[in-house]
């Protein structure tokens, strides 16, 4: 899919639309099908548009209120995730049979455990009584 901005000949005003490529529009426009959505004429043309394109290299202060607000969010996580990796012992996919010995059983661990579980593991091990916390976990793909 591709997006034009289409200024009419007719009325002077743009507007935007999508074309599955290039040659579509150019199909459509000799087709007489490609027409204006203020005045109906079919004089319309193609204007110059610059690619919306997103870098990591973008300053903090051209940030939008969402985007500062979703790497906040990203950061307190990974934060968390530091925290967690520093004063837990992993477990792996064993976390709910490592949380049941240590609930049922007479020994305590002196760590805290951390691992992977389904929803519905989770929600078996609460019904069980046993306490756990489901956080969303950020693999550090970022170079």
């Amino acid at each position: 899919m591709i997006k034009y901005k289409l200024k009419c000949k007719s009325c002077k005003k743009s507007f935007d639309s999508w074309f599955s490529s290039s040659k579509e529009f150019e199909k459509l426009k000799k087709l007489k099908l490609a027409n204006c959505i203020y005045c109906g004429s079919f004089e319309v043309t193609k204007s110059l548009m610059a690619p919306n394109v997103l870098s990591n290299y973008i300053k903090k202060d051209n940030l939008s209120k969402q985007e500062k607000k979703l790497r906040n969010i990203k950061n307190k996580i990974k934060e968390y995730q530091k925290f967690i990796k520093n004063n837990f012992e992993y477990v792996g996919e064993n976390f709910t049979y490592e949380a049941r010995s240590l609930h049922y059983g007479s020994k305590k661990k002196s760590k805290s455990i951390y691992g992977k579980a389904s929803n519905d593991q989770i929600k078996t091990l609460k019904e069980e009584g046993i306490e756990t916390q489901s956080l969303p976990w950020l693999e550090d793909k970022e170079n």
